[in-house]
């Protein structure tokens, strides 16, 4: 739920986007409604990035240093209390709307990314080895299904504005099209991301502190075995002389980023963090080509024939369809596969696949953009989101919470994560400026000329490529347990992972 919550307040910014410029952007006399301007739909849709960025990196340090369970709390009333106060955005000019909407938003992701290193940490410390990727891999898959919600709550609520309060085409009369009350729509679809979440927060915290940390960070073995005897409804008894003999090796001492962590994990964190940077990039640089899709197939008219509450409904519509259908399939192949064939192998089809429609989107990009060939191009852009998903999208998250040692685990993943964050950055904004036309005259309003979508399909295929080739830093995880992949019981003989208090092997509980 925590997840589903994150997505729906991230993904839900770009369901109104178009609205907030009809409200406060309007220029009388314009043939088109307003829109905001490049720099403030910018700050609009990518200040939660930024706050995410800074989240994942404060929290997944934090993680490791107080505890998941307490962080965890933490981070859920933050992404309350600020979905909450998104929504009123104090002020009545634009000027002021928009900062206060980008102050309160900031902090929102703030307290999101603090939920991507806590939720694959704790997932993956309480899972059983045989099923921890499904597991995992089911966290994340909540985020289409938040996605998903997004677009039905702005359907629900844009037409049942659009039916108690009709109104004309902006063509028709470009005031009236945007009525009063429109201003409610887009604080209700934010506001609503704050209800799941409050939700969840007496469930987050009734749940115990994990084993693992509790056994191998803080070092207290009668806590973890009492804390997994309630989660299994097994009696355990602690060994205390084991956990102690385990987490005192000389071997296990190194820090972040010290000779000895370089040595082990350092190419394996490169690998994480590269391979999450570049698969944002292409990821969130796919709605450059959505919107001619949308326009293309009919399923968002040009904007001067519709009204504000017509628009929101066709957009959230459109989303809501290619999330059904391209974006949810592929997280949940993954949930049902990543435990079969590994994460090393869905990732390195996930990049050459994507790649390869990437590819087929560019290198024929005319024809798909004459009229009759549409179709073929929809269908090659929904199996880019299909093996995105079913692929590096998932494993990105998956691996880092299941490689590195329990004490450094959830602040390697916060800095896996924050990667990926700059990557969603860089192919939201950047490539929107990149993929302009090279004509002046055909540039989107208040925008520099820029290399074309085509070429720009050629360079997020490239980004694609470098996945695949930086994923072979990754290690295979599937199978092992979380101190055999991290190496934190190599020095302990082969019975040693069986013999200390580190959770649930997938056999029998253990201490």
């Amino acid at each position: 739920m925590g997840f589903f919550t994150d997505a729906y307040d991230l993904f839900c910014i770009s369901l109104v986007t178009k609205l907030l410029g009809r409200i406060y952007y309007h220029v009388d006399g314009s043939p088109t409604p307003g829109s905001l301007p490049p720099h403030v739909s910018s700050a609009v849709n990518g200040v939660a990035f930024c706050g995410t960025l800074s989240g994942q990196l404060f929290f997944g340090w934090l993680g490791d240093k107080m505890g998941r369970k307490r962080v965890y709390g933490m981070t859920l009333m933050l992404t309350v209390l600020c979905s909450l106060a998104s929504g009123p955005s104090f002020g009545h000019t634009p000027k002021s709307v928009m900062a206060t909407l980008c102050f309160f938003r900031f902090w929102l992701g703030f307290g999101i990314g603090g939920d991507y290193p806590l939720s694959a940490t704790i997932m993956s410390e309480y899972a059983s080895k045989k099923t921890r990727g499904a597991f995992i891999a089911a966290v994340f898959a909540m985020q289409g299904i938040g996605i998903l919600a997004g677009g039905m709550v702005a359907i629900v609520v844009s037409a049942a504005f659009k039916n108690y309060f009709p109104a004309p085409s902006y063509a028709v009369d470009p005031v009236a099209s945007t009525v009063p009350e429109a201003d409610y729509v887009w604080r209700i679809i934010l506001i609503f991301g704050a209800i799941p979440a409050a939700l969840t927060y007496y469930w987050r915290m009734k749940m115990p502190e994990t084993a693992r940390y509790t056994a191998l960070v803080a070092k207290n073995a009668k806590q973890a075995a009492a804390d997994m005897s309630k989660v299994l409804q097994v009696e355990l008894e602690e060994e205390q002389a084991k956990v102690e003999q385990m987490t005192g090796k000389q071997a296990n001492a190194f820090g972040l980023f010290s000779k000895k962590f370089l040595a082990r994990h350092g190419l394996h964190l490169l690998g994480t963090t590269t391979t999450w940077f570049l698969l944002d990039i292409a990821f969130y640089s796919q709605n450059l080509f959505q919107k001619d899709i949308f326009s293309a197939i009919g399923w968002i008219p040009k904007a001067a024939t519709m009204n504000a509450l017509e628009e929101v409904f066709r957009i959230a519509r459109a989303q809501t369809l290619i999330a059904l259908c391209g974006t949810v399939p592929g997280y949940w192949f993954t949930v049902g596969l990543i435990d079969i064939i590994g994460r090393f192998t869905i990732q390195m089809i996930g990049f050459f696949m994507m790649t390869a429609f990437m590819l087929g989107l560019a290198i024929p990009y005319d024809h798909w953009t004459t009229p009759g060939n549409h179709i073929g191009f929809i269908v090659m852009y929904a199996f880019t989101f299909f093996f995105a998903n079913f692929g590096p999208n998932s494993t990105t998250f998956i691996v880092p919470a299941e490689i590195f040692p329990a004490r450094l685990r959830s602040t390697c993943h916060g800095i896996s994560a924050a990667s990926g964050k700059l990557g969603a950055i860089v192919g939201s904004f950047g490539f929107l400026y990149l993929a302009q036309n090279r004509d002046p005259a055909k540039t989107e309003h208040g925008y520099p000329p820029g290399i074309g979508v085509r070429n720009s399909l050629f360079l997020l295929a490239g980004c694609n490529l470098l996945g695949f080739f930086f994923t072979f830093l990754v290690p295979e995880s599937k199978g092992k347990s979380l101190e055999e992949m991290s190496r934190e019981n190599e020095d302990e003989g082969p019975t040693a992972e069986s013999n200390v208090a580190v959770g649930y092997t997938g056999t029998a509980p253990v201490v």
